[in-house]
């Protein structure tokens, strides 16, 4: 039986978010060992109308997630979906955002740092997020009911990887849990202050916010990280800040979103302190700050 296919229509109302927790997590790894494939190979570079790369992982991550992830029943939100009219998507209550391959510069790079994302979102607020790291074999995921984790157990990512099986079959989600470490699994020290920011997206804004820190910690260091990375390190306990002071998209974010703020750190708006929601009418997200808990 396709296991894509045991999940119709008829049931949504029996679904819980114990059980799209785990078909989502499947989906994630499954994508990575499709971007895996492709990565050890001489892949081709495209070219998007704004000049951003895309590659036959991406097209591949894509298709497979979409395949898992529809026979739930609730629309799907993507890049190759960003034309879709919002009086449309506006009717959405529940949604899956996606991004088969965040870092697609850093995998055409070779840097290992890219991500699968999956995420769900309810009334504009991710409830659930799903971060592959493909090349380390590390598996964040969070809810805002269950908290946050991260999986590096590799029997249980092996029998979450099994995509023959159907997926009542899987283990149940208290079981990936005890085999996970709950996040955060520290908390920054105080010196240094560490501050987190995009590898390949590094704003001006971003240097006068390291420049600002500085008058409150005696100790200020920057790491680079690629792809939603970022946001696991700040839900990990390892940073105590990301200022995300330039563009991102909806799909950039949500994943990650969900597991920060499931691990409790705050998410906020940067202009204002207020909420960031999605499923809006502009998918351009505004500036936004991702800060641990445990800061002051």
């Amino acid at each position: 039986m396709d296991s894509t296919l045991i999940l119709g229509n008829d049931r949504r109302n029996e679904m819980n978010s114990d059980l799209l927790t785990l078909v989502a997590l499947r989906a994630a790894m499954l994508a990575g060992r499709e971007i895996m494939d492709v990565y050890h190979t001489d892949f081709a570079v495209e070219r998007k109308t704004d000049d951003s790369p895309l590659t036959l992982a991406d097209k591949r991550a894509h298709d497979l997630i979409v395949k898992h992830l529809t026979p739930l029943g609730f629309p799907i939100l993507s890049e190759e979906g960003k034309h879709i009219p919002y009086s449309e998507r506006q009717t959405w209550d529940t949604l899956w955002i996606v991004d088969p391959l965040d870092g697609t510069k850093e995998f055409v790079k070779r840097n290992d740092e890219f991500t699968v994302n999956i995420a769900l979102v309810r009334n504009q607020v991710p409830e659930l997020g799903v971060i592959f790291v493909p090349v380390k074999n590390r598996l964040y995921f969070g809810c805002l009911d269950t908290g946050a984790y991260l999986l590096e157990d590799t029997r249980m990512l092996s029998r979450l990887c099994v995509p023959e099986e159907p997926a009542e079959t899987l283990p149940g989600l208290s079981e990936v849990i005890r085999n996970s470490r709950r996040l955060p699994v520290g908390k920054p020290d105080r010196s240094p202050y560490v501050i987190v920011g995009s590898r390949s997206h590094r704003t001006p804004e971003v240097e006068a916010f390291v420049e600002d820190q500085k008058k409150y910690h005696e100790q200020v260091e920057f790491v680079s990280a690629g792809s939603s990375l970022k946001f696991c390190l700040v839900a990990e306990g390892n940073a105590a800040v990301y200022p995300r002071l330039g563009p991102t998209m909806e799909w950039d974010t949500a994943a990650g979103h969900a597991i920060a703020t499931a691990s409790g750190a705050k998410v906020y708006r940067a202009d204002n302190g207020g909420p960031l929601l999605y499923n809006r009418a502009d998918l351009l997200n505004p500036w936004f700050v991702v800060e641990f808990a445990g800061e002051e």
